[in-house]
């Protein structure tokens, strides 16, 4: 067989046959076979010589009463049909232990029912620290299709120390991952980089002044929903269907109106009153200072300055300077 159809073989074969079977399958295609008593030092030894005849890339052909056997490359077209069949094979083998992990992990699960639905669960108080991370964790694994979040980083211990927090799983492109954080977290410099994280490994996020409460939903299956601040001493899990299509609802409603992840403010969301109220406390001023510069009363003021607050989401004036300042306000 020449040069070119030898290349034209291991085109067919490239990427579907392993290298260590091709490149021996290509010397034995060169040569149009060889002596099967050679074969072992020739193409590498006799445990590859017997893959090649196992995977039906070669096979032994008979010379005559007087002469050994020879080893021939069956035809690239049989060969790669071969290949075919033993992948075919591998996968039906692979999908076997698929299932019975499925199965296995419905049995196992730490919130029985996600994988089958229970008629009589459908609501699920949790109120164990442990069982309540581990089931956020594994019902980050039950998501088919989507996976969605609000995020407030509501702690209970520093923001400092989730700097190791994983980046959401890429779910081989087939889930959309969203996240809908609060405006506080971005002007944290960890949850800054959290965020910078996630959306790198491929998650969209979205930005609101202020989120009321922390939640994750996989798909319009199941939701887990906090009945602390933080979530971590006590929590609702729920997989009755109008309860979670409502919370998807929800987190549509708010994803329409939030800001995505570095993009600019579509346009100045306070009015001049607040701006000025904001530039007179970068430079320090009391609010009684400040209600003299303005003219306006004392009330009016700590009004004005609630407001900058709750828009920033930040929950101290000392805060507001700085939450300003990153959005490019003063």
């Amino acid at each position: 067989m020449s040069a070119e159809d030898v290349d034209d073989a291991a085109r067919l074969l490239q990427g579907i046959v392993l290298d260590e079977l091709l490149t021996p399958y290509k010397q034995l295609l060169e040569r149009d076979g060889c002596q099967s008593s050679e074969a072992p030092d020739l193409l590498g030894g006799q445990d590859v010589v017997d893959a090649l005849v196992g995977a039906g890339m070669a096979y032994a052909l008979p010379s005559g009463l007087t002469l050994s056997p020879r080893l021939v490359a069956t035809a690239p077209d049989l060969a790669l049909q071969g290949a075919l069949a033993a992948l075919s094979r591998k996968l039906v083998a692979a999908h076997e232990r698929l299932l019975d992990g499925q199965r296995r992990m419905a049995a196992t699960h730490p919130f029985p029912g996600i994988l089958q639905a229970e008629a009589d669960r459908l609501v699920r108080i949790l109120t164990e620290g442990r069982q309540i991370t581990d089931t956020s964790r594994a019902l980050l694994g039950t998501a088919r299709r989507e996976w969605l979040v609000l995020e407030n980083f509501a702690l209970e211990r520093p923001l400092e120390k989730l700097v190791s927090m994983p980046p959401p799983p890429a779910f081989e492109g087939k889930v959309r991952c969203r996240n809908i954080y609060q405006a506080s977290c971005a002007e944290h410099p960890v949850g800054f980089k959290i965020m910078q994280i996630h959306v790198e490994a491929g998650e969209e996020a979205r930005i609101l002044p202020k989120i009321g409460m922390k939640m994750k939903l996989a798909d319009e299956a199941v939701a887990l929903l906090p009945l602390t601040p933080t979530g971590l001493s006590g929590a609702l899990l729920v997989r009755a269907p109008v309860i979670v299509g409502a919370l998807r609802e929800y987190f549509e409603l708010l994803w329409e109106r939030a800001i995505p992840f570095g993009a600019a403010e579509p346009e100045m969301p306070l009015k001049q009153v607040h701006m000025d109220i904001l530039k007179l406390l970068a430079e320090g001023l009391t609010d009684a200072r400040i209600s003299r510069e303005l003219g306006v009363n004392a009330k009016s003021t700590e009004r004005y300055i609630r407001t900058i607050r709750e828009y920033l989401g930040v929950s101290s004036r000392v805060a507001i300077g700085a939450a300003a300042a990153r959005r490019g306000w003063i």
